[in-house]
């Protein structure tokens, strides 16, 4: 749990501190268009910090955490946001920077698709390891539910 929480907290102050960067960038290069630097912010706060809070909790209920599939999830997870939002301030930079789309490396969308590949890679085993264990849960609550029930009927000889 303690690793959720951490990564949130960790979200939280890069999402924060991209979105600074993106306006004073801005401002200082004297920039009025549209650039992937502004939508950085919101994927860290989202994608990052927020999503870490849902796993937490998720993790607090169903015990997610102890698990292997966690950890790939953890790393690939982590892996898809650090690429993607790279990309996305790679980009940003360069736009500010004068750059139209048709000078932008094409390395740059490329190494952006890996990134969300790999956030769909650790989304894929979160929803693996979460079924599991919302499967066991309704196991466990099922067969209480019918001992109960069994235990009230009546017993006809």
């Amino acid at each position: 749990m303690r690793r959720s929480y951490y990564a949130a907290h960790v979200y939280m102050i890069v999402g924060v501190v991209s979105g600074l960067f993106y306006r004073e960038f801005t401002k200082i290069k004297d920039f009025h268009g549209e650039t992937q630097l502004g939508l950085m912010h919101t994927h860290l706060l989202a994608l990052g910090m927020i999503v870490f809070l849902v796993v937490l909790v998720l993790d607090k209920v169903f015990q997610l955490s102890g698990a292997r599939l966690f950890t790939a999830f953890f790393w690939f997870y982590n892996a898809g946001i650090a690429v993607s939002t790279g990309m996305m301030g790679v980009h940003g930079i360069l736009t500010v920077l004068g750059r139209d789309e048709d000078h932008i490396p094409e390395a740059v969308p490329l190494v952006a698709g890996l990134g969300h590949i790999l956030l769909t890679v650790g989304l894929i085993l979160l929803f693996i390891l979460l079924g599991k264990r919302v499967n066991e849960h309704v196991r466990q609550d099922g067969s209480k539910d019918e001992q109960a029930e069994a235990a009230s009927r009546p017993v006809h000889l």
